[in-house]
Formats: structure tokens, sequence, C-alpha cells
């Protein structure tokens, strides 16, 4: 089993960064992709971004592409969100998922189905 602890959620105003990190134990890093969604009030769990085992390959929503950064420390069993130019649209509930399968493209990347281990969440409100 793979237990992942998200943590960096908070307050903020628009136009600020954020770093959320996700850390992984058990019997980690026994995954393959790793990303990243998020759930607003009300709506659909969402997808944010994702990133392969080596780092190489990366995918984005439309609505963060250029403001987001997903990265990962495989040495460190840790997965990193970095959040620049914070919108109130962003906030949400964020969620790291792993997933222990090699995942193929983006259509499995994305969805939410794909990811077999999922964190508790942490909380990012933007204000504007």
């Amino acid at each position: 089993q793979v237990q992942l602890v998200e943590s960096g959620g908070g307050l903020v105003q628009a136009g600020v960064s954020l770093r959320l990190s996700c850390a992984a134990s058990g019997r980690a890093f026994n995954t393959n992709a790793m990303g990243w969604f998020r759930q607003a009030p009300g709506k659909e769990r969402e997808f944010v971004a994702a990133i392969s085992w080596s780092g190489v390959t990366t995918y984005y929503a439309d609505s963060v592409k250029g403001r987001f950064t997903i990265s990962r420390d495989n040495a460190k069993n840790t997965v990193y969100l970095q959040m620049n130019s914070l919108k109130p649209e962003d906030t949400a509930v964020y969620y790291c998922a792993g997933r222990s399968s090699y995942c193929s493209g983006y259509g499995c990347y994305t969805i939410s189905q794909s990811y077999n281990y999922w964190g508790q969440g942490t909380q990012v409100t933007v204000s504007s």
C-alpha cells in the first residue's frame, strides 16, 4: 500500500503563489504516474496536472497551463505543485493521486479512475 499526504494549502490573495507537496510512504514510491486533482464546492473533481515517473512527461489542464508546474523528487518520494498567479477560481480542495502501473497517454494521466492511491486533500482558498 502507498499512503499520500498533501501539505502546503492555505488562504491567500489572488496573484500570489503557493507550493503544494505530496509525500508518499508505505510501499512508496511504487507509483508510476502521479497527479493533482481538485474539487470546488458543488463541482465535480477535476484534473489539474500529472507527471510520469521519470518526470519527463507532464500534462496540465487548460485552466492552469502556464501558471502551475508539477514536479517530483523520487529520492524524497514527493510530488510538488507550484501554483503561481493564483485566481479565486483556483479555490478548491487539492488531492494528490498515484498510480502503481504504467500509464500511457493523455487519456490515462488525466482521468481520476486511472489512479489507485489518493491523499486526504488540502484546502486552497484564493480571495479576490
